[in-house]
């Protein structure tokens, strides 16, 4: 049984803090495949990376339901340090959360059990906060579309292998779809719905 008391802390300076990384998600998103680093928190529960709990910590609340792949809804730590600092409501069904949050990418769902919007809301969509390997290092991806000056160029180690073959769904949605973040550690990269991926190889 774990106390409160023994919850790893939230912000060290709460203010401060979320204003920061709330800058760096929103930098991440208007320049697609740019990596932003983020402030880390003084605390995450282990299946946790720093860059994630501080995008947590600063998204959520308790209106964002929230979805949490296996490996993470089995931290029971983790379910509790969320609820304690965010309040944000953990939910079964994918297809109705604002945020879901990915530890083993490998273990990804298909896409399509996502919230992907509707024509008349396509913001009520779940963006997918996917923990990868490396953003520095790995596969050269090639990205293309708004808030990117001709061609931005990706390195990343990312499971699932095929993430960015199946994020193509995206193209057929519009502008419905799913965002995704990408989290290294401290490191961020988003990959909106408007942004077009082709992998270079190796």
């Amino acid at each position: 049984m774990t106390t409160i008391a023994e919850l790893p802390p939230g912000f060290a300076d709460k203010v401060l803090s979320a204003q920061s990384t709330f800058r760096s998600v929103m930098d991440a998103m208007a320049r697609p495949g740019s990596v932003q680093r983020i402030v880390p928190t003084s605390g995450a529960p282990h299946v946790m990376m720093r860059g994630t709990a501080a995008i947590a910590l600063t998204l959520f609340d308790h209106d964002t339901p929230l979805w949490l792949d296996a490996r993470m809804s089995e931290s029971s730590d983790l379910v509790k340090w969320l609820k304690f600092h965010t309040g944000a409501p953990v939910v079964q069904d994918s297809s109705i959360a604002s945020f879901a949050l990915i530890s083993d990418g490998g273990a990804l769902p298909s896409l399509e059990r996502f919230a992907l919007g509707t024509s008349e809301y396509p913001d009520r969509s779940t963006t997918l906060i996917v923990q990868v390997d490396s953003l520095d290092a790995g596969r050269s991806f090639e990205l293309r579309g708004p808030g990117i000056d001709g061609v931005a160029t990706l390195k990343a180690s990312i499971k699932p292998f095929d993430l960015f073959e199946r994020l193509r769904i995206n193209e057929a949605l519009f502008p419905r779809g799913v965002d995704v973040v990408l989290v290294a550690d401290d490191a961020v990269v988003a990959i909106p719905r408007t942004t077009r991926v082709v992998s270079k190889g190796s």
